[in-house]
């Protein structure tokens, strides 16, 4: 399924929907954030999706860069809540998302990157080089967020 994101557009459609999503920001030991290039819109992002039922946020969060990149990994903190209302996602089934998204700051554990059918590139970018990929403004907000220190941000 294809996805187009819309931020702060007023041709924007309206949402029709809303689900509790999770990513992950991960840095190595020399500062490199986990990316993936996304196959539902060929834009680079963190690793992430939809939370299921069952499993807590963290989990979601864990099993979605497992699912996305090969890494396992674990939550250490919370990096915002992003639920704002102009950054919506539409499907090509119809179905138009308000975003509602927690990002996590997490840790590698072991693993190597490995691509999936979400996504077509796992790469380690210094975040120097991140403004050299497509990247959609929302993410590059989360990413942003993911290298200051401080209270986690929130809408």
């Amino acid at each position: 399924m294809t996805r187009v994101d819309y931020y702060n557009d007023p041709n924007a459609p309206k949402a029709n929907s809303i689900a509790v999503a999770v990513s992950a920001f991960i840095q190595d030991d020399e500062g490199r954030i986990l990316m993936i290039r996304r196959t539902d819109n060929d834009l680079y992002s963190i690793p992430g999706g939809q939370l299921e039922l069952g499993e807590t946020l963290a989990e979601a969060a864990v099993r979605e860069v497992r699912e996305e990149t090969g890494i396992e990994c674990e939550v250490t903190g919370v990096i915002g809540l992003y639920s704002d209302p102009k950054h919506v996602i539409a499907y090509d089934d119809g179905e138009v998302r308000q975003e509602f998204s927690i990002c996590f700051r997490a840790s590698a554990i072991s693993g190597d990157p490995q691509t999936s059918l979400e996504s077509s590139e796992v790469i380690w970018v210094h975040p120097d080089d991140v403004n050299d990929l497509e990247v959609h403004q929302a993410i590059r907000l989360r990413i942003n967020h993911g290298l200051e220190a401080g209270d986690p941000f929130f809408t």
